[in-house]
């Protein structure tokens, strides 16, 4: 059935069951068993079947529309508009628009009756909106787990956050760091808090303190390169800096090169007395990769979140939800790469 589009009527027919009967089965409704269920969504999935989105929208009285809700700075982040675009392009293939809720919006109630699921991307503990959102009464999908207290169940795509800058630090230290800092962002997301935890276990596992400061959650370079001043005039014996917040790198190009470090390289004599490095070489990193990083000179070692890929897999994961192809607490792991670059030694 591949020369037109397969219909309701195309699945009943091959599953051998009346079209009510399907309809109930590939809509979670109605009295059917299990095993009915199962075969009707295997013949389905088979065939290719994708129900019409105003048809659908029609049954279930749907908006056609989901919410999706990002950190009140977002809007100057190059990370959260590609994700906000891979969120739009995935949605609109099951039919669905996305409405950018302001970070001060509706009480959960009314936004519920203006979309059917919400995107709640890095909720913040402390952010006094999450709640009614996660309570809104429709479902949701966190980008990020929110570690605050949840009134109902939420789905959720995760990153190994921890994984990420473990293999930071490990990438630093083989190129002969032996003082890593990082700058931390502040503020009670699952994100900031797993880097701000993973800098102190890290550090205890390899019997090395990692110098911690902590920076806005987004951080302008001014405000990275300020404190990355600081921390090097108070610490010269830190040798690699990693700085969190997307876009913050170039503040601490720009602090090494005021301070006279070389980025990318590690030379001068060690101290005998500390076996530490004098002032001289200093490796630097991002947790964020973005145009800031690659652009930088020299380009930036980072994590590439992949940003565009991750507002796809909320968005499909809020869509599978809504189409009873996934339960709603689900949680689901997205991948990201280490990309090395000339500031770590490495080669672009």
């Amino acid at each position: 059935m591949t020369s037109r589009t397969v219909t309701l009527l195309d699945v009943a027919r091959a599953a051998g069951v009346s079209k009510s009967t399907a309809s109930d089965a590939l809509q979670g409704s109605g009295r059917v068993a299990e095993a009915t269920r199962d075969r009707v969504r295997a013949v389905a999935e088979e065939l290719g079947y994708r129900p019409n989105s105003a048809a659908r929208r029609l049954r279930r009285a749907s908006t056609g529309a989901v919410g999706l809700h990002l950190p009140a700075t977002a809007t100057r982040l190059d990370y959260y508009m590609n994700l906000a675009f891979g969120a739009v392009e995935r949605a609109q293939e099951d039919g669905l628009d996305v409405v950018l809720l302001a970070s001060s919006g509706a009480p959960g109630g009314r936004i519920a009756s203006r979309v059917d699921g919400l995107l709640v991307i890095d909720p913040e503990a402390g952010d006094s909106a999450v709640p009614a959102l996660l309570d809104a009464g429709v479902p949701v999908v966190t980008g990020e787990r929110y570690l605050g207290p949840a009134a109902g169940p939420s789905a959720a795509v995760v990153c190994d956050n921890a994984a990420s800058l473990t293999a930071l630090l490990d990438h630093v230290t083989e190129r002969g760091a032996r003082r890593p800092a990082l700058l931390a962002p502040a503020g009670s997301s699952a994100w900031a808090t797993a880097l701000r935890s993973t800098a102190r276990s890290w550090g205890l596992a390899h019997g090395v303190e990692v110098a911690l400061r902590t920076v806005p959650f987004a951080a302008t370079p001014g405000e990275t390169e300020a404190t990355a001043r600081e921390l090097l005039s108070a610490h010269p014996a830190v040798d690699a800096v990693i700085s969190a917040p997307d876009g913050s790198a170039p503040g601490v190009l720009r602090a090494a090169a005021a301070l006279g470090r070389t980025v990318g390289t590690l030379h001068g004599s060690e101290d005998s007395t500390r076996g530490a490095p004098l002032r001289g070489g200093l490796l630097v990193a991002s947790c964020v990769d973005g145009a800031a990083t690659r652009g930088a000179q020299p380009p930036v070692t980072a994590v590439d979140l992949r940003p565009a890929a991750y507002g796809r897999a909320c968005a499909e994961l809020l869509c599978d939800i809504l189409a009873d192809r996934a339960a709603p607490d689900t949680v689901r792991l997205h991948a990201w790469t280490l990309e090395t670059r000339a500031s770590t030694g490495s080669p672009d």
